[in-house]
């Protein structure tokens, strides 16, 4: 009996041991929701691949699908999409919407859509971006009960934005920037948790929409607003940006905006703000940028933004100021002009008419019915000529909307998606572990006629993976006093640089031969490869280089200063020192920049080199701190943007300094001075503004004193503002006329 106990004891053991334990399973009913909505979606890339034995709770996010279970129920649904949006693609000829090849097909409903996925109760993260969705967002957008975060950016949707919204008391983030909706923000005062409204990009108006005191972010930018700064934004202690730029904003600007305690990024550009800034305005120690240009100011900044020992960008060029920052500036009697004949908001416009209709039918109610028919018919032509201005406005603002730009920029403010997923990363595959078959499979045995070339510390073999990726293999032996557990650390660490616009890691795979302790570990590094050459051959080919005109170069340079924010401010604690040079610039088939030989963070043993050293990729410099580090970046991306706007290639310090000093008397002596410095092959291709903001922030980012350069969040914004000064030169039709 004893025995038969134990015997059975065992039994139980074994089975408990090796019995497989359940995982999370998607419920069947929401797993056949997934499978509709990749039909409905007309079967996306990122949707590509599911069968019925896909388990949805246990794909690995990529960086168009990200899907997150909890409790056996979806409750984060991420998908990106490759279709353009209403501001990348041409106007249609009517002004009205029109189906595409970037949109749905016809057969689309928008409102079977959402009525599909609202079944999905538990949501509380919807991305659906640059999908092609098209029609009116359906009120039935409140069934998601749970949702905490919304984001249907860069996608065709039009009409208005439905009241409903204001029902889902969860929400946390609204993201509806780059589509098509018109008429009226709905009230989202109720909204107690709402820290970020992004609207930009739409035909919204005419005003303030009302909004609870608790939100970080507004971004209402070109849009149709026509109303003044509403004075309760004075109670909104959390907000850290405002950008209400290109629209029709009227009125004086409060003093309060510039002191408000969390602002940080506030843009007032292109609208009709009149009036004198007051002059004892006080400004919060954490604004750094506030862009009042293309209004209609008189009067002089106020102390905290007119100092030029601040280490604050201000902008404030095409108003009437007297002793600005800028000197482009209208005469007083422009503003005075144009000041007057700015029109009241519409509303306001209309109740005044009224009045004013009321009294002269209370005077001449005895007026023969001729006159009658008279006014009636003023009334009739006043409206449909509204109508028309309505229509031209429409038409002017699609025109604005069109981009010049090579490579596609999510407008950093339009598309919010979680922080592993951001639409930088586009187009790369998951990050994996590769086995040794694998790579020898890739490289063909480490075939000699793959070797690209030899370092110092190994071989780099191109080689294709099994889907047909060609890669490049990077065989680097670790010396003996290398700890394989560091670099099991460090690879972990490695895997989460990937963005557009660095040549990023696709894989690894680490042999550590056992048997034989006293030999060399191998490390083998799989990253993209880049083969459209790097920006000196660009610059080097007189073909090449007769094709990158002022729009294309402003966006290679806006790719690499995203790329350099990603390394600075994507990854924690932050990658500096990271060895920027021109030659380290490659561009993709799209023209698109990818930094090469950046800094990757190894934290090997005192003493002891990177194993990776000479392999294209450099170490940290170890005499610098980090602060140190993140200036000297600057500064070498300030040699990079010298480079790119004279199209010379700077060989020594003496050439360095002797650029700098034509473009710094440039600046002073005028336009046909700065325009016979830069690359005489992009001549006739630049608004001068646009050239001019390209230039300032390349020379404060060469400054001697590093605590004068500025941060790469404020070069990065300094040349977005120059491209949208070059779209806007654009659209006007300039750049036709001279090319």
């Amino acid at each position: 009996m004893k025995n038969f106990l134990v015997s059975f004891c065992l039994l139980f053991l074994i089975l408990a041991i090796f019995t497989p334990i359940s995982i999370c399973q998607l419920t069947p009913s929401e797993s056949r929701i997934l499978f509709q909505v990749q039909k409905l979606l007309e079967y996306p890339g990122a949707l590509q691949g599911w069968t019925n034995w896909t388990n949805f709770c246990y794909l690995p996010p990529t960086p168009s699908l990200k899907v997150v279970c909890t409790n056996n129920r979806l409750t984060e649904l991420t998908v990106i999409g490759n279709k353009s949006s209403p501001s990348h693609s041409p106007k249609p000829v009517s002004g009205n919407f029109v189906i595409s090849q970037q949109t749905l097909s016809k057969s689309f409903s928008i409102d079977s859509f959402f009525t599909l996925l609202t079944k999905l109760s538990n949501l509380k993260v919807l991305s659906l971006v640059s999908l092609g969705l098209w029609g009116p967002l359906p009120a039935k957008i409140n069934r998601f009960w749970s949702l905490e975060e919304l984001n249907i950016s860069s996608n065709f949707i039009y009409g208005e934005i439905p009241t409903s919204l204001s029902s889902m008391k969860n929400l946390r983030s609204i993201v509806l920037a780059d589509n098509l909706f018109n008429g009226s923000v709905p009230d989202l005062k109720s909204l107690g948790a709402l820290e970020e409204l992004n609207l930009g990009n739409n035909h919204l108006g005419p005003g303030f929409p009302s909004l609870g005191n608790i939100l970080v972010s507004i971004i209402l930018r070109n849009n149709s607003m026509r109303s003044e700064i509403p004075p309760t934004l004075r109670n909104f202690d959390l907000l850290q940006k405002l950008d209400i730029s290109s629209n029709k904003f009227v009125g004086p600007i409060p003093a309060f905006v510039f002191s408000l305690p969390s602002i940080q990024y506030l843009i007032l550009a292109q609208n009709q703000l009149s009036g004198a800034l007051s002059n004892n305005a006080t400004c919060n120690g954490k604004l750094q940028v506030v862009d009042i240009s293309q209004n209609l100011l008189i009067g002089k900044l106020p102390s905290c933004i007119g100092s030029k020992s601040l280490n604050r960008t201000v902008l404030d060029s095409w108003n009437c100021l007297s002793g600005g920052k800028s000197k482009y500036q209208h005469p007083y009697s422009f503003c005075h002009k144009e000041a007057l004949a700015v029109k009241p908001p519409a509303k306001t416009q209309e109740q005044e008419s009224k009045i004013k209709l009321g009294l002269l039918l209370g005077v001449i109610g005895g007026v023969v019915c001729a006159a009658a028919v008279i006014g009636l018919l003023i009334l009739v032509i006043i409206k449909r000529a509204g109508q028309r201005n309505r229509q031209d406005k429409f038409d002017r603002s699609m025109v604005e909307k069109i981009s010049v730009r090579s490579s596609p920029k999510p407008n950093i403010d339009a598309r919010r998606v979680p922080q592993m997923m951001r639409l930088p990363t586009l187009g790369l595959p998951p990050y994996r572990v590769f086995t040794l078959e694998e790579i020898d499979d890739a490289t063909d045995n480490f075939d000699a006629a793959n070797l690209m070339g030899e370092g110092s510390q190994g071989q780099v073999y191109k080689g294709w993976l099994r889907d047909g990726l060609l890669v490049q293999v990077k065989c680097v032996k670790l010396k003996q006093k290398q700890l394989p557990q560091n670099l099991n650390q460090s690879m972990e660490a490695l895997s989460k640089l990937r963005h557009r616009h660095l040549v990023s890691l696709l894989g690894h795979c680490t042999v550590t031969y056992q048997d034989h302790p006293t030999a060399a570990s191998t490390v083998f590094i799989v990253l993209e490869n880049i083969s459209n050459g790097s920006m000196v051959d660009h610059l080097t080919d007189w073909r090449k280089k007769e094709w990158l005109k002022w729009p294309q170069r402003m966006a290679v340079t806006i790719g690499i200063a995203r790329g350099v924010q990603f390394l600075h401010t994507g990854v924690a604690p932050g990658i500096f020192g990271n060895n920027l040079k021109i030659e380290n610039i490659l561009l993709d088939e799209s023209v698109s920049a990818k930094i090469s030989n950046y800094n990757l963070p190894l934290p090997f043993q005192i003493g002891s080199e990177s194993p990776l050293k000479g392999q294209g990729i450099s170490s940290s410099k170890p005499h610098l701190n980090s602060a140190e580090a993140e200036k000297e970046d600057i500064y070498q991306l300030g040699i990079i943007l010298l480079q790119v706007l004279t199209g010379r290639l700077i060989k020594s310090a003496s050439e360095l300094d002797e650029l700098k000093i034509q473009l710094e008397k440039g600046l002073i002596e005028g336009p046909s001075k700065l325009r016979g410095v830069i690359d005489p092959s992009m001549q006739g291709s630049f608004a001068y503004q646009s050239l001019k903001t390209a230039v300032e922030i390349t020379i404060n980012c060469l400054s001697r004193d590093p605590s004068k350069r500025p941060s790469i969040d404020n070069v990065l914004w300094n040349l977005q503002y120059s491209i949208q000064v070059q779209e806007g030169w654009t659209s006007s039709g300039n750049l036709s006329a001279q090319m």
